[in-house]
């Protein structure tokens, strides 16, 4: 063995020991730590010629590679869509590092970790009131979720017209009719072959909304004069949380046949709670829908899943399974997550959500999901009554969309958005809505409280009397 292997084989609980109070420090300190760094490093370090060891190793990380972390789990970082982790999650997924399962079978002499993600889904679809109907599992974001989803509604859509587009290629335009898409759709449209232009623009609903026009839809599905589509529909929009109307869309699928698929990285987590389940009803008529798990769920990055009804297993396979594989098995005999996800190596990305829904239960979530709008709106009325800023779009839910009050000042808000970043107290994203440049500030952390809105309302303050 390469002695600095054999050294660190030896000195292993040392080693651990000192990652975990290095993260502990971080962690515990996570609320003076800033949420925007300037720092840089030369990255054209040199490779050593014989390992230095862990410790080391752990030791010019804590020198150069340390101040590059920001407080992106902390309490005020609200920018893109943002939750921290609990310490469940954390603890789950230091396990799933120290367990290193290739999670892909749940009947198979080489390991049957994919039994977890099993029970995980199933856990999971109690949180959010789903039908077992649904069958799922993890990838890395809502981007590779998408991507799953909406591989195998191009496979439906192929199946429509008598074609396989996983074996043979897309051979004819996919319609796709959608409003307001999140860009990790278009970006899976594109990877998938269909194109990320090719799709229909339906209408939103007038009045300061990004939801679906129902009236439009429905002419822009007669316009189609029967052939199939894929409708991609949003619980959550990325700048106003705006949902679709769901119960409405259920009755259109009663009509017409069309794929649909719900983007719901964050919005679907309103179904964990009475006051904001309503947005979701009846969304469980979807064909395949779409849930982030490091936003809302509050666990560590690269956590993701896909619902889509179990009566489309078919399609997955045909469109995922390794088929120049023989060594895998009969795909429809043996259940095996390479044959239904883009991933043929996976790690246990279920254990950190495990811990999570069992540590924190239902009720857990409920507060989580209903103190982040409670948080949201009080965020809104700070900003109105500072007779500064102005909202963009109502606060529908957990993102509050903003700018600064009276068109002279549009030329203002990068600027006051890339100051009040550089303080390292928020980091907020910019944002163009309605042609009017914004800002967007997003409530999931587990940690935010009202003090963490003081603070950053003060800052705010202090930048606009700067500018």
């Amino acid at each position: 063995m390469n002695s600095a292997l054999q050294q660190d084989l030896n000195d292993f609980e040392n080693i651990l020991e000192k990652a975990k109070q290095r993260a502990i420090g971080f962690l515990n300190d996570l609320e003076n730590i800033p949420t925007s760094k300037r720092e840089t490093i030369d990255t054209n370090r040199e490779l050593n010629q014989s390992g230095l060891g862990s410790l080391a190793a752990f030791e010019e990380f804590n020198n150069r590679l340390a101040p590059l972390m920001v407080a992106s789990p902390g309490p005020r970082y609200w920018g893109f869509v943002t939750g921290g982790s609990t310490p469940a999650s954390i603890a789950g997924d230091w396990l799933a590092s120290v367990y290193d399962q290739n999670t892909q079978a749940v009947t198979a002499q080489g390991g049957n970790s994919a039994l977890i993600e099993f029970e995980t889904i199933h856990l999971l679809l109690q949180l959010l009131k789903l039908p077992k109907s649904f069958l799922g599992g993890f990838v890395t974001g809502a981007t590779m979720s998408n991507f799953t989803c909406l591989g195998t509604a191009r496979q439906w859509f192929g199946k429509q017209l008598g074609k396989d587009f996983a074996k043979n290629g897309v051979s004819e335009p996919i319609n796709i009719l959608t409003a307001t898409p999140h860009s990790s759709s278009i970006k899976s449209l594109s990877m998938l072959g269909i194109g990320s232009q090719n799709y229909t623009t339906i209408k939103t609903i007038e009045g300061n909304r990004e939801a679906i026009d129902i009236e439009d839809l429905k002419r822009n599905i007669k316009s189609l004069k029967g052939q199939p589509f894929i409708l991609i529909s949003s619980a959550g929009t990325v700048n106003t949380a705006d949902f679709d109307d769901f119960d409405a869309i259920s009755k259109l699928k009663e009509q017409y046949n069309f794929w649909w698929h719900i983007d719901a990285a964050f919005g679907g987590f309103a179904a964990v709670s009475d006051k904001y389940k309503h947005f979701v009803k009846g969304w469980e008529g979807a064909d395949s829908i779409t849930i982030d798990c490091h936003k809302w769920l509050n666990v560590p990055y690269e956590s993701a899943f896909y619902l889509i009804k179990e009566q489309h297993t078919l399609l997955q396979i045909e469109t995922f399974q390794n088929s120049n594989a023989p060594y895998l098995g009969n795909p429809l005999e043996n259940f095996n997550y390479l044959n239904v996800l883009p991933e043929n190596s996976r790690r246990l990305r279920a254990l950190p959500v495990w811990f999570s829904l069992l540590a924190y239960g239902k009720e857990g979530f409920q507060e989580i999901v209903e103190n982040s709008v409670s948080l949201a709106l009080h965020f809104g009325n700070a900003l109105i009554e500072d007779e500064v800023f102005e909202l963009l779009a109502p606060i529908r839910l957990n993102n509050v969309c903003f700018t600064l009050k009276r068109d002279h000042n549009q030329e203002k808000v990068s600027q006051f958005l890339t100051k009040l970043n550089d303080t390292g107290k928020v980091f907020m994203t910019p944002t163009v809505y309605q042609n009017r440049k914004g800002i967007r500030a997003s409530f999931v952390n587990w940690r935010t409280t009202e003090k963490d809105i003081r603070i950053v309302i003060d800052e705010m303050r202090k930048i606009i009397s700067d500018i």
